[in-house]
């Protein structure tokens, strides 16, 4: 599959680049991307929720009714679960919820993802750029001029780049990564994928199904 580039203007330079077929072409498989996106939300988990047992309130413990012929639960006292301000039975407790993936189930699922942008047309290849400051309205400018603007957009760097995510930081749909830090979920989460012409050269040393063989 072939593609045009484009500068930081918008204009066609009439040069195309191919998009490698082990990357932005293979069938994509769901599950391997369900499993990828399903570790990325764990991992945002902090983990920190907790509850109080019945251990752990501070009240009195003495007994406050008879064991038997009250006619309802037994009330040993008043951290009992079953009186209200008592302790909660099998409450939240502190948990790590990441989980291991294997590294080819991985690369699968970042495989799979940017071949559904292939196929709805929402990779755009543009010439390598940098700022020279951190400029919300260059970056911006550089949205419109590529018609990436009215969406939520991910720019693919191959390297990063300290003034071009500056100069992102603060627009709205607007997210910069690198190629070693590309995700699943981010390229899903996009409108539009926006290659430099290096970070395209650069993925293929990473997810090239032939050269992990």
């Amino acid at each position: 599959m072939e593609v045009s580039v484009y500068n930081i203007k918008g204009e066609d330079t009439g040069r195309k680049v191919t998009l490698n077929d082990s990357i932005f072409g293979i069938e994509p498989n769901d599950h391997a991307i369900y499993l990828d996106v399903k570790q990325f939300m764990a991992n945002q988990r902090q983990g920190t929720h907790k509850s109080k047992e019945r251990s752990e309130i501070s009240g009195s413990t003495r007994k406050i009714g008879r064991q038997k012929g009250g006619g309802g639960a037994r009330r040993g006292d008043m951290n009992s679960p079953v009186l209200v301000g008592g302790g909660r039975v099998f409450g939240p407790k502190p948990r790590d919820y990441s989980f291991k993936l294997n590294k080819k189930v991985k690369a699968l699922a970042r495989r799979s993802a940017l071949s559904y942008k292939a196929q709805n047309n929402a990779i755009v290849i543009v010439e390598d750029f940098s700022f020279g400051a951190p400029k919300t309205k260059n970056f911006i400018e550089i949205t419109k001029n590529l018609k990436v603007s009215t969406g939520k957009v991910l720019m693919i760097l191959p390297e990063a780049n300290k003034n071009v995510y500056l100069s992102a930081r603060n627009v709205k749909g607007a997210n910069v990564q690198t190629v070693s830090g590309l995700n699943t979920y981010r390229v899903l989460d996009a409108g539009v994928v926006v290659f430099t012409e290096k970070a395209l050269s650069a993925i293929d040393n990473i997810l090239d199904a032939k050269k992990e063989a």
